[in-house]
């Protein structure tokens, strides 16, 4: 924990026209507000290890600072729903098998990472998860030749790759007999 706390504070808010690394700003305001309202529900049953606070930068208030938050039951909203922003849970387990099933115990399933060792876990545990993407000691890893989307209620089809042309085309089959 105290690792993913002090690799966290690597991630503060910064604006990034000026060349240092970090967290740029969410898509905008509102956003940030939608964000940002997650992390006081979060500690009201939970503990928020880091972060949780907005930053104004260069006029704006649509940055907030990484959060790490614990303690929460398994079944929190907040482990459950897409927040989009920079705010993770952590809960422990101790099995493989009940990691899998604390990820998929939710209504969406876009992406997900593993973070291991073995490269047999790797796989394993890829395998067992419900997300379109599952991205192996590494997080968001995309690429235009590789489709892009989720399953359950993250997402409608697939983005990138000749998969995205599906969302855009009506395939459409004539038989004709003659004679």
């Amino acid at each position: 924990m105290q690792l993913l706390a002090e690799a966290a504070a690597g991630y503060r808010p910064a604006d990034p026209l000026a060349g240092v690394a970090g967290n740029g700003a969410l898509i905008s305001t509102a956003h940030a507000d939608a964000v940002s309202a997650w992390v006081p529900r979060g500690a009201a049953d939970g503990t928020v290890l880091f972060g949780g606070n907005r930053v104004e930068i260069s006029g704006s208030n649509a940055y907030l600072e990484p959060t790490l938050i614990a303690g929460l039951p398994a079944d929190h909203a907040v482990h459950r729903e897409e927040i989009f922003g920079p705010v993770a849970v952590v809960h422990p387990f101790d099995a493989e098998s009940e990691a899998v099933a604390l990820a998929n115990a939710t209504d969406y399933g876009l992406a997900a990472s593993v973070w291991t060792s073995s490269l047999g876990r790797a796989h394993r545990v890829a395998g067992g998860l419900v997300a379109g993407t599952v991205s192996v000691n590494t997080v968001d890893a995309l690429g235009n030749t590789t489709p892009f989307g989720g399953f359950r209620q993250s997402g409608f089809g697939r983005d990138l790759s000749l998969h995205a042309f599906d969302n855009y085309t009506a395939p459409k089959t004539t038989w004709i007999q003659f004679g």
